[in-house]
């Protein structure tokens, strides 16, 4: 709890996140039950976490320590979601939020449409990922 609440009010410092804990505890024991949740640790300190569900693809959170950022953690968090959820990824991303769209892009994700987030009213671009298709292999001879 502490470390998505100390990563979101980091990235929207104008939005009260502690006023979310409540909605965020129930969250949280929602997504239990189907999805899987890598956890990264340094130090015996929880520093990131990644949730996907796999039967839907649909990354709900990933969330990565701020003094964490830009260190190659949030791309190893995506590479076991990707993983874990071979056939794709998808996830919805604030439309302001160019620096997690921008990182989503170089990690191979596309935008694949937009919505609007249920609990912020926030515009969301639907963004995904899919493994490349395989090439035909060449006949040997």
């Amino acid at each position: 709890m502490a470390l998505w609440l100390r990563t979101w009010q980091q990235t929207y410092p104008q939005i009260d996140f502690a006023a979310r804990l409540a909605w965020w505890r129930d969250h949280w024991r929602g997504l239990l039950p189907a999805a899987t949740i890598m956890v990264a640790e340094a130090n015996s300190e929880m520093i990131g976490f990644v949730t996907i569900d796999p039967r839907t693809f649909y990354l709900d959170q990933i969330v990565v320590a701020p003094e964490r950022w830009g260190t190659g953690l949030a791309s190893a968090l995506i590479a076991e979601a990707k993983r874990v959820s071979p056939q794709g990824v998808n996830l919805d991303v604030n439309i302001d939020n160019a620096r997690a769209i921008a990182f989503y892009e170089k990690e191979g994700f596309v935008i694949a449409g937009g919505g609007i987030n249920p609990r912020s009213g926030r515009p969301v671009h639907n963004m995904r990922w899919r493994p490349p298709p395989c090439l035909p292999q060449a006949p040997k001879d």
